[in-house]
């Protein structure tokens, strides 16, 4: 499959503000993809590095991140993690933030994870398992209306943890709408008050892509033709569908 390609096709149909990310999760590192060299608050911030390089984390890379090693399922954790998870759930609950049913229901990767690996979409060197995609509400509404084509359902809208997304897509082999969580939106500049994100299963990608370029066009033609069919309106008059599309054509 041509990343390249999609990722171009991605980002000029929807003018997207950050590139198409792939995420991974590979039994072993791909030769030449480099180890990440730094910290993180957060596992979600490795999204944003993603959309520049390409690069492989472990638990320890996740080390200050309790929910996400969670929802991954990292395997060969830190001895701290387990009590970080513990004492990051107790102070949520403690909080009414979540609840232990709530917390019971958060999707979490079936199998254990070793690696986890990020980068754009367009230079990805192997098939990615999950694609995320940064959209405001107008990006958002082509996308949504692509993945009800592809996935023959809405997609649902998941709020926190935002790294929830990832395993709720993968586990379930549809699209799935995240609204982030105060985390995400505190660590991650991309996920702005205007910003959703959307995990993509990266198997559907070709999919996806075929269909939101094809309702991107779709889109604005109808857009022009409310807008003009709103100025005549408001002018006063009463067009006939086949006037407005008459006028559009002009």
């Amino acid at each position: 499959m041509n990343y390249q390609k999609l990722a171009e096709q991605l980002s000029a149909a929807l003018h997207l503000a950050l590139a198409p990310i792939a995420v991974s999760f590979p039994d072993a590192p791909p030769a030449n993809v480099p180890h990440f060299d730094g910290v993180v608050p957060a596992g979600c911030a490795f999204w944003q590095h993603a959309a520049n390089r390409t690069f492989i984390t472990t638990a320890k890379d996740h080390a200050l991140c309790s929910i996400g090693v969670h929802t991954h399922h990292l395997a060969n954790l830190l001895p701290t993690q387990q009590v970080e998870l513990t004492d990051a759930l107790k102070a949520m609950s403690d909080l009414d933030y979540v609840r232990a049913d709530e917390i019971a229901a958060i999707p979490v990767i079936k199998q254990e994870v070793r690696y986890v690996m990020y980068g754009p979409l367009a230079e990805f060197p192997i098939e990615p398992n999950v694609v995320l995609i940064f959209a405001d509400a107008r990006q958002g509404l082509v996308v949504s209306e692509a993945i009800a084509r592809v996935d023959k359902v809405a997609a649902p809208a998941m709020g926190r943890p935002a790294c929830a997304a990832l395993p709720q897509a993968l586990n379930a082999g549809n699209a799935v709408l995240s609204l982030g969580c105060c985390g995400a939106r505190a660590y991650l500049d991309a996920l702005d008050d205007r910003v959703a994100m959307w995990a993509l299963p990266g198997i559907k990608i070709e999919s996806y892509c075929a269909e939101i370029s094809a309702l991107t066009h779709a889109n604005q033609v109808l857009t022009s033709f409310h807008k003009r069919r709103r100025e005549d309106i408001e002018a006063g008059e009463q067009p006939t569908v086949e006037q407005s599309l008459a006028r559009l054509s002009s």
